[in-house]
């Protein structure tokens, strides 16, 4: 589906070229969610009103979408319950439960980005539009829901390693669990797009250290990617991996065969997703014990539990916001927190 890049002011040629410059411009993630919220609210207004979208779109429309979306609608016949059915028939939508707060949110901003990229005003900036959407989430809020049921601690990796043979495929998932963990806890996405000259491999002989360079993460730009250490038995697995896979450019991460043949195309998100899940089945927990967004929870809650000062641990993690990353520290149970045995 193509961004609504296409300003009036624009000839065809200048509309063709500025979409190109904001899809080399912004993070595969983010396009991949402009996309999804586009796809929706343009199903959403065809629903609710038998029309495409407007640009720019009017206040009544906004204002009803915000409604829309502000309530459970199970038990509420009508128009908007009637829109809901057919998101859920087009599998644009999971249930008539009223969306999570940042579900809305996050579709209102991709709304206000495409009207921004048009050099349009966003009706969610009126008076009236923004009020209710402040009150729609404080009436919505809910309990802060976790990425992954339960963070993959020190324990349960070593668990899940433990299960890696030395097969390519063993080998490369006991590479890829350890460097997702030991680098900060690192994001599916940050994983898949790693290649072999992302690894500096300089220092490994005399110290057993790999750098690895992060090109794609959500919080710094590529003209400033980081250099993340890696050292010990993590460096140690990645090295293995690197030898063994025969791997001399391109993606660090692929699948491998039934055959336990290494492929030549890259391990994709979703690739990695199922090598957690497949992993902590083989360890004996529950396949949707943790998702995995575990790696990352499981990092920071191990670096609380292991009294690590919170700006080491996000010098690694990369989290921007010392609140955001606090949250790790808090979740875990007062008991087992370094300060309470200063004492002994």
């Amino acid at each position: 589906m193509d961004l609504p890049l296409s300003p009036l002011s624009l000839s065809a040629e200048q509309a063709e070229a500025l979409t190109a410059l904001y899809r080399r411009g912004t993070p595969a993630n983010t396009l991949r969610a402009w996309e999804r919220d586009l796809a929706y609210i343009t199903a959403w207004k065809q629903a609710a009103f038998g029309t495409p979208l407007d640009w720019p779109e009017t206040e009544p429309v906004a204002l009803r979408f915000l409604l829309d979306h502000s309530q459970d609608l199970t038990d509420a016949p009508g128009a908007a319950q009637d829109a809901a059915l057919a998101l859920i028939a087009a599998g644009l939508r999971r249930s008539l439960a009223c969306p999570a707060p940042a579900t809305l949110d996050r579709r209102i901003a991709s709304w206000r980005a495409f009207h921004r990229m048009q050099n349009l005003a966003s009706p969610f900036e009126t008076p009236l539009v923004s009020q209710a959407r402040a009150r729609a989430r404080r009436a919505a809020a809910r309990p802060r829901a976790r990425k992954s049921d339960n963070p993959i601690t020190r324990p349960v990796l070593e668990a899940m390693l433990a299960t890696c043979d030395y097969s390519h495929r063993g080998l490369r998932d006991k590479a890829l669990l350890m460097l997702g963990w030991a680098s900060g806890g690192r994001r599916r996405s940050e994983i898949s797009a790693l290649n072999l000259d992302d690894v500096d491999r300089r220092e490994f002989e005399a110290q057993g250290l790999l750098r690895i360079r992060l090109l794609s993460t959500k919080t710094t730009r590529p003209d400033m990617a980081p250099r993340l250490p890696l050292k010990g038995r993590p460096a140690r697995a990645v090295m293995a991996w690197i030898t063994v896979a025969g791997i001399e450019g391109g993606p660090l991460f692929r699948p491998v065969s039934l055959s336990d043949r290494v492929l030549e195309r890259r391990l994709g998100p979703e690739g990695i997703r199922e090598v957690v899940r497949h992993r902590l089945v083989l360890a004996g927990y529950p396949p949707d014990f943790a998702s995995a967004h575990g790696l990352r929870s499981g990092f920071l809650t191990q670096a609380a539990l292991d009294g690590a000062p919170l700006p080491a641990a996000m010098a690694l993690s990369l989290h921007r916001s010392p609140a955001q990353a606090q949250r790790y520290y808090a979740d875990i149970e007062i008991a087992d927190n370094p300060a309470a045995d200063l004492l002994g």
